[in-house]
C-alpha cells in the first residue's frame, strides 16, 4: 500500500502528540526491575511500547519476540540478564542483522550468561538470568548506540556491588544517557557522573513511584517541519499559521526538545503554554545550517528533508549511530531524496552535507521507507512541496506515532490510498 498526500490550504491544528516512547520504555523497565504495582500512566501506544509491555508484564515465555523494536533489544539483553528463567530473546529479519555484540560482552564480563542463537555478534540470544551478577566495573565505548549504555545503567541499582561505568572515546546521544540517568533517580536509585567518563550507579535498587510520561519531541519534529514548509508557499497568508502541540515540557528531559532551537532558525517560533507548544511564523529562515546532531540523531530525516524543500544548503556532523538503526539511514537518505531531485554528499559515514546540487525529479516519485517509521514521517511533509507525494508502506509509523497520518488528516491533509 502506499499513500498519496497533499497539503492542506491553510494550517491551523491543535495536535495531541504520543507519549515519548524513550521516557515510555525507560519507565516500564525501572518499574518491572522495582517489583511495584504502581504502572507509570500515559504510556506511549506504539509499537516498541506494547512490545516492551508484553515481554514485561505478560506471562513467561521461553522466547520473547520484539519485532522491529531496537529499544526492545537492548533493553532487555540486560534486563534477562538479571531475571531469573532461561528465554530465546529474537526479532524482525532486520533486526538480527542490527550489532550486539558490544552490549552482550559488556554484560558477560559482569556475569552474564548469554549465547549467541545464530550468527555471532547479532540476535537472536538465549539468556539465562538464574546466578545473580554481582556488578562491578565495566568499559564501553561512547560512541556506539546510547542505549547500550542506558542498558547496562538500569541494572546497576539490583546488582549488590552496583555499576562502575567507564565510556570510552567520544560520547554520542549523551542527552539519552542524561535522560536515563534522571529516569533513574525518579524512581529512587542513586546514579551520577563522576567525572566527563565515568558514571557510578550505587547498589539499592529502586522504589514505588507514581510516574505520567511526557509528550514525544521527536514526533512534534515532524510538526515543526510542517510548519517551516508551510511558511514558505508562496500561496496562502503565513499569519495565520499556527500548530497546538499538547502534552510537551518546558523543562524537557528529552534531547530531542533542543530540535526547538535549530527550527529557530529556519523561521519556526516556539512558545510554551500550560498545554504544551504553539507554533507560529518567527524570524527569517536561515541561508545555511550547519549543526552537529550527535545529541539529536532521530532528528537528522527531519532536518535533512526539511532543508532540502526549504531550499537551504546545510552540513550535519555527528551522524555515525544512523547506519545501525531501523535501516541504514544515511543511504536511505541519499536514495530517496535522490528521487525528489537533490543531490546529497555523505562524508566518513557520519557527516550529511548539501550545497545546492540538484538533479532531474521522477516524474511521481514513491518515497521508500525500508521498515523505517522516521523515513515515513520525515518524508510526508514534503508533499507541502510536492504535491500528490506517495510515501511507500505508510503503516510503518506505528513504531512510534501510530496515529500520525489520522493526525495529518486532522490537519487538513488529504490522504488516498494508492497501488504500490
Amino acid at each position: 500500500m502506499t499513500y498519496i498526500l497533499n497539503p492542506p490550504g491553510s494550517l491551523q491544528a491543535t495536535i495531541s502528540l504520543p507519549a515519548s516512547k524513550s521516557i515510555s520504555n525507560r519507565a516500564l523497565v525501572l518499574h518491572a526491575l522495582s517489583g511495584s504495582r504502581t504502572r507509570p500512566t500515559n504510556l506511549s501506544d506504539c509499537d516498541d511500547t506494547q512490545v516492551m509491555i508484553h515481554a514485561l508484564t505478560g506471562h513467561p515465555a521461553d522466547t520473547v519476540d520484539i519485532g522491529a523494536a531496537g529499544t526492545a533489544m537492548r533493553f532487555l539483553t540486560a534486563y534477562l540478564s538479571v531475571t531469573p528463567g532461561t528465554r530465546l530473546l529474537t526479532g524482525s529479519r532486520r533486526m538480527q542483522q542490527r550489532p550486539i555484540a558490544l552490549l552482550v560482552e559488556a554484560l558477560r564480563s559482569l556475569g552474564a550468561q548469554i549465547e549467541y542463537a545464530g550468527q555471532e555478534g547479532f540476535p537472536p540470544l538465549r539468556i539465562t538470568g538464574d546466578i545473580p551478577l554481582a556488578g562491578g566495573e565495566v568499559s564501553l565505548a561512547g560512541n556506539v548506540s546510547s542505549q547500550y549504555i542506558s542498558a547496562l545503567l538500569m541494572i546497576g541499582p539490583v546488582l549488590p556491588h552496583g555499576l562502575k561505568l567507564r565510556l570510552t572515546g567520544d560520547i554520542i546521544s549523551r542527552p539519552y544517557i542524561d535522560l536515563t540517568l534522571q529516569l533513574m533517580k525518579d524512581f529512587g536509585a542513586l546514579a551520577a557522573w563522576t567525572s566527563p567518563k565515568d558514571i557510578e550507579v550505587r547498589p539499592g535498587g529502586y522504589r514505588d513511584t507514581p510516574f505520567r510520561v511526557e509528550g514525544d519531541w521527536s514526533a512534534a519534529s515532524y510538526w515543526y517541519e510542517i510548519m517551516a514548509l508551510c511558511l514558505q508557499r508562496e500561496n496562502g497568508p503565513k499569519e495565520n499559521c499556527e500548530i497546538e502541540l499538547s502534552g510537551l515540557f518546558a523543562h524537557s528531559l528529552q534531547g530531542d526538545s533542543h530540535g526547538a532551537e535549530l527550527f529557530a532558525r529556519l523561521g519556526v517560533h516556539t512558545r510554551f503554554t500550560s498545554q504544551g507548544v504553539k507554533l507560529s511564523p518567527g524570524a527569517e529562515a536561515a541561508t545555511r545550517l550547519d549543526a552537529d546532531l550527535v545529541d539529536i540523531p532521530d532528528l537528522a530525516q527531519t532536518f535533512v528533508v526539511t532543508c532540502c524543500l526549504m531550499g537551504i544548503p546545510f552540513r550535519f556532523t555527528g551522524l555515525q549511530s544512523l547506519k545501525i538503526k531501523e535501516t541504514d539511514r544515511l543511504n536511505a537518505l541519499i536514495h530517496e531524496l535522490r528521487k525528489l531531485g537533490y543531490v546529497l554528499q555523505c562524508e566518513q559515514d557520519s557527516i550529511l552535507s548539501w550545497e545546492g546540487e540538484r538533479c532531474p525529479a521522477l516524474p511521481s516519485p514513491v518515497v521508500a521507507t525500508y521498515e523505517d517509521h522516521r523515513m515515513a514521517m520525515a518524508f510526508a511533509p514534503a508533499c507541502i512541496k510536492i504535491p500528490g507525494l506517495r510515501i511507500a508502506h505508510p503503516e510503518v509509523v506505528s513504531k512510534s506515532y501510530p496515529h500520525f497520518w489520522d493526525d495529518l488528516r486532522k490537519a487538513g491533509f488529504q490522504i488516498e490510498e494508492g497501488e504500490e
